[in-house]
Formats: structure tokens, C-alpha cells, sequence
């Protein structure tokens, strides 16, 4: 039988698919209907209430636009985005199993490890922090300052109003270039902007797979 997973903050489905492939039955958990979810369960319910008995492990993604960079943008300035890692964390600390917890750069997440495409060969940068309490070895961070978006098949997978106005910032807006970019093709345009690359769960799965098994 496969080790179950609880993906909370689950979205589409990005971090479910990575757990997938590393071998773990998962169940996601969103407030939002979710009707593109590719998990093996899908519940509607406020993460931060749903049950966590019966689980193997945990993922959280809560929502990051409260601690990143885009949070300073004048069409973002107003809004008053959720903090959670704080309130999560405390929630999955008490089952005392192996969790993570994936956000951006700016979260206060206890560094564990931090992914980036060119680690994965992906054509997208989508730097993310994952807060583990099991061990995943860092990957070497390829040089990547040259690099220019929209070239090279190169993309910034962005939510439309993140960049409103800006004039300087350009980026491929084509969806299919963005599927090839995150190796994501059951999502829809913006449900890949708040995506990340299933391969970063699938790496930090097969080290979360070896915990598991280690404490059997």
C-alpha cells in the first residue's frame, strides 16, 4: 500500500504530481473547487480545520503573495493577502510526522532547501523554499544571471496583475509555452501561475519516501 499524503493549499495539483511520481497515494485539500486537480482524493474544506488523522505526511503551500516580492507592487499594495506558515506549521508540528511546507523567497520558512528549474533542466526559474523536518540534500544552484526571459524558450509563469503597468518586464504569454516551461498540461492558464513544478516534489518525495521507510 503507498504511503498517504495530505497536499494542503493543493491548487491544481502542481505538488500532488510530484508526490505521484515519487509514490505517494495523495489527497488534496483546497477552499476553492478545484476541478482540474489530478490527486488520487480531493477534499473542498479550510485547510487549517480539515482532519489530519491517517496520514503518512504532509505538504502545505499556503498562500505565498503576502510574503514575496510582488507583494510591494502598486496593484498589490491594498490587499490584504493571508499569513499562515505560522498558523500551519503549528497545526502540522502536532502530528508529529515528516511535513513540508513550500513557499518564497521572504516566507519565514526554517531554510531547508531551496529548487530552482535549471536544477531540473525546466525552461523557468520558479525559485521556491521548502521547510522539511527530514533531510533532503541541497542541489547545486546553476549560474543562471544571463539568462533573459523570452528567449531560449525561457519563461516567467506570472499572474497577470503581478505585472500590470510594468512596461519593462516582458515575458512569453503563450500558454503552451508556459506547459512546456513547468511540464504542466492539465492546468489552466492561471492555475499555472500558481503552480510549481511537480519535479520539485517528486525530488523532495524521494527523500521523503526514504524517511518513511527508515522509521518502519
Amino acid at each position: 500500500m503507498k504511503p498517504k499524503l495530505l497536499d494542503l493549499f493543493c491548487g491544481a495539483g502542481g505538488t500532488t504530481k510530484g508526490y505521484q511520481r515519487a509514490g505517494f497515494y495523495v489527497v488534496g485539500v483546497d477552499i476553492k473547487p478545484q476541478p482540474h486537480y489530478c490527486g488520487d482524493e480531493f477534499h473542498q474544506a479550510d485547510a487549517l480545520e480539515f482532519p489530519l488523522e491517517g496520514y503518512d505526511a504532509y505538504h502545505a503551500s499556503p498562500p505565498c503573495q503576502g510574503y514575496g516580492i510582488t507583494r510591494n507592487i502598486h496593484t498589490c499594495k491594498d490587499k490584504d493577502y493571508p499569513l499562515l506558515i505560522d498558523d500551519i506549521r503549528r497545526y502540522l508540528l502536532a502530528t508529529q510526522r515528516p511535513l513540508v511546507i513550500e513557499n518564497v523567497w521572504g516566507a519565514p520558512l526554517a531554510y531547508s532547501v531551496m529548487l530552482c528549474g535549471l536544477m531540473f533542466n525546466l525552461k523557468v526559474l520558479r525559485h521556491r523554499i521548502f521547510e522539511t523536518n527530514f533531510y533532503v540534500m541541497q542541489p547545486g544552484h546553476p549560474y543562471h544571471r544571463n539568462i533573459r526571459i523570452g528567449q531560449d524558450g525561457f519563461c516567467c509563469v506570472v499572474a497577470h496583475s503581478a505585472v500590470k503597468g510594468n512596461t519593462s518586464f516582458q515575458y512569453p504569454n503563450k500558454k503552451w509555452m508556459w506547459e512546456e516551461a513547468m511540464n504542466i498540461d492539465w492546468m489552466t492558464k492561471y492555475e499555472l501561475t500558481q503552480a510549481i513544478p511537480p519535479v520539485y516534489t517528486e525530488y523532495i518525495g524521494k527523500y521523503l519516501m526514504q524517511h518513511i521507510i527508515s522509521k518502519k
